[in-house]
């Protein structure tokens, strides 16, 4: 099965060199936990011989993030497409654009998160709330197939009210159903991060440890495998 690399010397090791090219991977976990840096390193590194597709809906990708990643080769963030939707409505009408935005240049999507407008709009109509976020993962998982490029998204998550370690992933079945390749990210002790590779077609359950540096990803001593 084809892959790319993922950016962190870490994920490449849990991924067994990297993300599939023709599925949905979903990074999930609590805030501080990572996500937006694993979006970003895959951005940058997919960026060095193809376009990036980034929907930021979170504002999270900052721009000095972005330059301390790149400050080999600052003109990679070049490569890569930021598209900001503000609300539910307007990331609703970029994934109706997006199959129009992919072209044979276009090496990886990134939504981050895919769940946070989402999940303001659900105080509202549940049912039809729902029923767009399915549609955009269909777009996402048809995109992926047809291109065969990989298509990464993080979404937030929320915890049982009996067991505050059990995270689930917000949108649900809608999002996991979706993805191929599932990994939960946890914030442990002393800025140290897990990431658990939850759900994958070929690949068994299992764990790295790493830390947040400023060139990266460094991965820490643990790989756990179930």
């Amino acid at each position: 099965m084809q892959r790319v690399p993922t950016g962190s010397k870490a994920f490449d090791q849990l991924l067994d060199g990297g993300f599939e090219t023709d599925v949905v991977t979903t990074i999930y976990g609590p805030s501080g936990s990572g996500k937006t840096n694993v979006c970003l390193l895959a951005a940058i590194t997919t960026a060095r011989s193809s376009k990036v597709i980034y929907i930021d809906t979170e504002g999270g990708a900052s721009t000095q993030r972005l330059l301390q990643l790149t400050s080999g080769n600052p003109g990679l963030a070049d490569n890569i497409l930021f598209l900001k939707p503000t609300c539910f409505k307007e990331q609703a009408e970029l994934f109706n654009r997006l199959k129009d935005l992919v072209n044979e240049r276009v090496g990886m999507i990134i939504v981050d998160t895919i769940s946070m407008l989402y999940r303001a709009e659900l105080g509202k109509e549940v049912y039809d709330t729902n029923k767009v976020l399915g549609r955009q993962l269909s777009y996402l998982v048809e995109i992926a197939r047809k291109r065969n490029i990989p298509v990464l998204i993080a979404s937030q998550v929320y915890s049982d009210f009996d067991d505050k370690d059990n995270y689930k992933v917000v949108g649900g079945d809608i999002i996991t159903y979706s993805s191929k390749c599932l990994i939960l990210l946890r914030n442990k002790e002393k800025g140290i991060k897990r990431a658990t590779l939850v759900r994958h077609r070929s690949l068994p359950e299992r764990s790295i440890e790493f830390v947040i540096k400023q060139k990266g990803l460094e991965k820490k001593g643990l790989f756990t495998q179930t």
